[in-house]
């Protein structure tokens, strides 16, 4: 089980970087060629949605990702710092610190928060791009894991 760990700070001119990174690493772990590009869309957008949430947040940490290959499969998991439902906001954190509890599908965004609308459609588009994805959120921040099978190896004479 090979694992690849990227971090980045939260700048969104980063993000094109670990799209990069991810079709890479995912071309040599065996992921379909024709499913490359579903790769890089559902990782900008999963990238681009934890350096939103870092910003809007007031948080400094990176944000990170792991590609993980693994027997049958090949799985990335991206992964910010906002505290989800029920944790303290992080300190200095703005007005829309509920949109971290959007990501575990507790709760309902309020009206009108342009973020918040931003985040549930960035879900949206990564749950079309990937078979297999996995939402977590706690007190240490958030993960979206998303997982493509692997193409079997070709069996030489």
């Amino acid at each position: 089980m090979a694992t690849v760990e990227l971090r980045f700070s939260a700048q969104p001119e980063h993000v094109r970087t670990a799209r990069l990174v991810a079709a890479a690493v995912a071309r040599r772990a065996g992921v379909d060629e024709a499913v490359l590009d579903e790769v890089r869309l559902a990782v900008g957008e999963a990238c681009s949605r934890a350096v939103g949430l870092h910003r809007s947040h007031g948080i400094t940490a990176p944000v990170s990702v792991a590609l993980t290959e693994e027997e049958k499969s090949f799985s990335i998991e991206v992964g910010d710092e906002v505290p989800g439902p029920g944790a303290e906001p992080a300190p200095g954190a703005g007005p829309g610190a509920r949109g971290a509890a959007l990501r575990a599908g507790l709760d309902e965004p309020e009206p009108g928060t342009e973020a918040d609308g931003e985040d549930e459609m960035g879900l949206a588009v990564i749950s079309g791009l990937v078979d297999d994805m996995e939402v977590r959120s706690g007190i240490n921040g958030g993960v979206i894991r998303m997982t493509w099978p692997r193409m079997p190896a070709p069996v030489l004479p």
